[in-house]
This record gives C-alpha cells, structure tokens and sequence, in this order.
C-alpha cells in the first residue's frame, strides 16, 4: 500500500485505498508497527511503477513524497526501514531548479550515517555518488535509452543484491548526464558499453546507486518522444522492440533485486 504526501498548500491526501488512519505527514502518521519505505520522487514522470508494487508484496509500505511537486520532505529518516531516491533530468545539487535537492542529500547522508538501506536511481544514484564523494557531470558522453546490456563485474559476486546473477543483464536506461567519478568507499558492481558505473555499493553501509531503471517496463518506454530519442541517435522502433524482448528477463531479473532489497530493510527495521 502506498502513502503519498502532499503539497503544503492543501490538505493531506492518500492513494485510492489507503487508510485514511494512515495518511501521512512525513513519516510519523502511518501505524508504527510497518516497515515503511520513504520514497523521493523527483519529477512527475520519475514514479515507482512496478518496484512499488514489489516492494509493498515483500513488506515494505512505500511513503511516498512528490517533493516536485512541492510536497515537504521529512525531516530525518527516523522511523524509516529504507530510503528510496528515485530519478529526474537534474543534477543531484540543482538547487535552483530543485530546492528540495537540499534537503535530499541531508536525508541521504542520515541513511548512510544510520545505516537505513538506501537505493537511488539514476538521479537517486547519482545524488548517493554525489554525497560520497564521487563525481557527476551533466549531459557528459553518449546518451543511453532503452534496455542496455549490464556487464556485472567481479565485485558483484558477493554483493547482497548482486550475487548469483546472471553475468550480463539488462536495464532500462534514459539519461545524458552521468557519473564520472565513483566515491572511494564505492564497490564497483555493473557497467555499460558507453556508461561505465551502472551499480555501486558503499562500503560499509547497505547503500546502492543505480545508473539505470529497474522500476521502467516496455510500456513506459512506448510513451517515450519519439522525436528526442532520433535526436540522439536511436531508432524509435527499435528502441520499443529491444524493450519489450528484454523484458522478461529483466523482470525476473529486478524483482529478485527488489525483493533482496526488502528484505534487508526489513530484517534490519525488525531488529
């Protein structure tokens, strides 16, 4: 089940369904005894899709803030089990343009502090890089859009979501900017062709960074501009067939680093 916080200006609304005993004020309304995922979406189009289902079926109740849309975010991560950044076209210090980014990476610094599992996508990863110490550049090599082959590497071979996968998977990609530069304490665990840091972990904390869209499905993808995909150099077509081949692979895929991802926020919430 998922919460939605909402702007300041109008009163607290919940998702069809939701209890409205439970209707969230950042964290502190919703029944002590879940384990509850503070979600950040960071632009309109940037929602959890099929990972927030995924996440509720494993027992996580996502609390979600639409911080885009002028929704305040809460002010530490205490009570949280995890904490997921999800993505949007900014860089993860665009204050002008995004207030609330700063406000995002005090949160994500209390995560890696406190040792609240934390996943960021895309921006979200991009934003962890950034806090750790690791290096983002805006519209920065080739493009990548659609499902892209993901080379795990050596590192990935004990990593708690990582390990046992298959050697190359695919993720939904749809991004220019990109990191550049991993943190020191980062584990390097996937890459791309054009794109080398697809997945990291920070040492020491139970904190990933993803370059890539687990949460996108082929669907998403054939609602894409089609316009600004040829503008990069991609064949539209192609793009929507690549997508709908790879996917249930990469379902299969994703919902296993969904669930593992569950489970140590909420083995971690319990004890």
């Amino acid at each position: 089940m998922t919460s939605r916080t909402s702007r300041a200006s109008r009163a607290p609304t919940t998702r069809p369904g939701t209890d409205p005993a439970t209707r969230t004020e950042g964290l502190s309304t919703i029944t002590a005894a879940e384990h509850r995922a503070l979600v950040i979406q960071n632009s309109k189009t940037s929602g959890l899709r099929r990972l927030g289902d995924w996440l509720a079926e494993d027992g996580l109740r996502v609390d979600l803030v639409e911080a885009y849309d002028g929704a305040a975010l809460p002010e530490s991560t205490d009570g949280a089990a995890a904490l997921v950044l999800l993505g949007g076209g900014l860089m993860p210090d665009a204050d002008e343009k995004a207030p609330w980014l700063a406000q995002e990476r005090v949160l994500a610094r209390a995560a890696l502090e406190s040792g609240v599992p934390l996943l960021g996508i895309c921006l979200g990863g991009q934003l962890l890089a950034h806090i750790a110490g690791g290096e983002v550049k805006p519209d920065h090599g080739l493009p990548e859009s659609g499902s892209t082959a993901l080379t795990l590497r050596p590192e990935a071979a004990d990593d708690p979501l990582f390990r046992e996968l298959p050697e190359v998977v695919t993720g939904m990609e749809h991004h220019v900017d990109a990191i550049t530069g991993l943190p020191a304490t980062a584990v390097w665990l996937a890459q791309s062709d054009r794109c080398p840091y697809q997945a990291f972990r920070i040492e020491g904390a139970p904190a990933w960074g993803f370059q890539f869209h687990p949460e996108a499905d082929a669907a998403g993808v054939r609602k894409w501009d089609r316009d600004r995909l040829r503008e990069q150099g991609f064949d539209p077509d192609e793009v929507v067939r690549q997508a709908e081949a790879d996917e249930p692979a990469a379902v299969a895929v994703w919902r296993e680093i969904a669930r593992r991802f569950a489970e140590i926020a909420t083995s971690r919430h319990a004890g």
